[in-house]
């Protein structure tokens, strides 16, 4: 007989442990709703989370019960993160940024029973249609007062468990967690992740030539943990043993960079327009905040510009661009240039695009007849994409399924890429977003990621609209720096040099803000309903 390998289980319940007995006095740092800081150590979070784990079991939670959260990034909701898939449910986030009605939508197709809800939170969880139907709900006192009733206290809950819950075994198909798309197009839709998934997730983000994230590190996710299990990071962090810094709800470039300077962080997460906003705060304060040197800021949700990327390596922070989705829980691609990349310029060019897939991901662009494009780095096509943490399809949702997934099962993320000979892809556009000009496609992320580049920029984004002749224009939205004077001429004139003429916008628009996604993208649906009467 030949023995293989052990049957083994990946489950959540492996990292949780073993993130208690090595790395029980590594820090976890909460900056709270009052600005007040709370620090814990892992041997704390040990404690806290089986005690909330057997607090669940004896509120009657049953296995792959769902339990909704409604709460900013600190330990206590970090505790839920381990807590509920410990006893066997499934952690569902809520995006709080969403309108009531839409959140409410959220818990009734996912079926959620209970509720964790930071009390700062409990106005917009009243407004809430759904909040009735919830059996039990959950409260974090984060502001220290008393939680009124029928409403639980989550510390007493914690205070009410036991130390050592009898756990029900688990299984690595099981669900762990669930998480909403942000719906920019049609309702939103579920994905469920499982114990499996999120292991392989939180190994393959730790590797080096991924996100790199070890012990030795500082951690400060940024982006929120409703968005796609903070791009699996509260997993990656406690896996590791390292330092976690959690932001709570101020996302002001001033409070972030005080934090990263206080606590000496190493690698922060989040989307472009945070970074765009640390960039201001730091060029606008020189000498301000000391922060480490050679600070990693994973960037992800949307294209870093060139521009963004060269700038910040100025102040001594290092973009790592990736790419994901909620369907790719989320990680996908990393970019780091490869040792072909001799000069500054080819190394910025491959830092620019969304990187090589991660290991077991594998991903393939197709044209309109499904057929595989070249990878010359400049065919164009629709990227697909399969793997052990991509989704199978979605909860609940037949015919969503059915239009997203190929019949040899891969997933078909909408977004236009190129992939050349080295395995790095690029995103051109969203399949939506792109702009066909008298015949012509026009990339929008090509054009606002030169914009960025531009002195005088802040913020660009560019929509087509259309057009009596061309079918479609491309028009810019432009937030000025402060103190700038560009006008549209300017613009016009700087693109000349990098694009030719017929793909350039035909007309600029200044604002004092660009509409954002609840994700922090930039919502280009409503701005293509605010100009799609334009004038030419």
């Amino acid at each position: 007989m030949i023995h293989t390998m052990m049957q083994y289980q990946l489950t959540l319940d492996v990292l949780f442990r073993r993130a208690g007995e090595l790395y029980s006095d590594s820090e976890i740092v909460s900056r709270m709703p009052d600005k007040s800081v709370t620090r814990i150590t892992y041997g704390d979070f040990d404690r806290r989370t089986r005690k909330l784990a057997s607090a669940l079991l004896d509120l009657g939670l049953k296995k792959h019960d769902r339990v909704a959260t409604l709460a900013w990034n600190h330990n206590s909701h970090l505790e839920a993160y381990f807590a509920i898939p410990l006893v066997g449910g499934v952690l569902h986030t809520l995006n709080l940024r969403l309108h009531p009605d839409e959140i409410s939508y959220i818990a009734a197709h996912a079926n959620d029973r209970f509720i964790i809800v930071d009390d700062v939170l409990m106005p917009l969880f009243s407004k809430c249609p759904h909040a009735k139907f919830f059996e039990k709900v959950i409260v974090v006192p984060n502001t220290k007062k008393d939680v009124p009733e029928p409403y639980l206290d989550f510390e007493k809950l914690i205070a009410s468990g036991s130390d050592n819950p009898k756990l029900p075994e688990l299984h690595e198909n099981d669900p762990a967690s669930m998480c909403y798309t942000s719906g920019t197009t049609g309702k939103p839709k579920g994905v469920v992740y499982s114990h499996r998934s999120a292991c392989l997730h939180a190994l393959g983000a730790a590797l080096a030539d991924t996100l790199a994230v070890s012990r030795n590190d500082t951690v400060l996710s940024v982006v929120p943990m409703f968005h796609a299990s903070a791009w699996g990071l509260p997993h990656v962090c406690t896996m590791v043993g390292c330092k976690q810094v959690y932001p709570g709800p101020h996302l002001d470039p001033e409070s972030l960079l005080d934090l990263m300077d206080k606590e000496q962080v190493t690698l922060a997460a989040g989307v472009p327009t945070i970074w765009l906003g640390i960039l201001d705060a730091l060029e606008k304060n020189p000498g301000r905040w000391k922060l480490r040197d050679g600070i990693r800021m994973v960037v992800g949700g949307s294209a870093a510009p060139e521009g963004m990327i060269r700038a910040m390596d100025k102040h001594g922070l290092r973009v790592v661009h990736a790419w994901g989705m909620t369907e790719t829980s989320p990680l996908g691609s990393v970019s780091h240039a490869p040792p072909e990349a001799r000069t500054d310029d080819e190394r910025y060019a491959y830092r620019a695009k969304q990187g090589v897939p991660s290991p077991f991901v594998e991903v393939r662009a197709v044209d309109d007849d499904g057929k595989e494009v070249a990878r010359d780095g400049k065919t164009p096509g629709e990227l697909q994409v399969r793997g052990p943490w991509v989704a199978a399809g979605y909860h609940d949702l037949p015919e969503e399924t059915e239009a997203r997934w190929t019949k040899d099962g891969w997933f078909k993320t909408g977004d236009v890429v190129t992939l050349d000979s080295r395995g790095y892809l690029k995103i051109t556009d969203r399949t939506k977003d792109l702009i066909k000009s008298g015949g012509e496609w026009i990339s929008s992320v090509d054009l606002e990621n030169m914009l960025m580049g531009h002195s005088g920029v802040k913020e660009a984004a560019v929509v087509a609209v259309p057009h009596p002749k061309w079918a479609e224009r491309p028009l810019a939205v432009i937030v000025k720096k402060d103190g700038a004077t560009v006008t549209g001429d300017d613009l016009r004139t700087y693109l000349s040099t990098k694009m030719a003429k017929w793909a350039l916008p035909d007309a600029f628009v200044f604002v004092d803000s660009i509409p954002r996604t609840s994700a922090g993208k930039f919502l280009k649906s409503a701005l293509r309903e605010q100009y799609k009467d334009w004038k030419w």
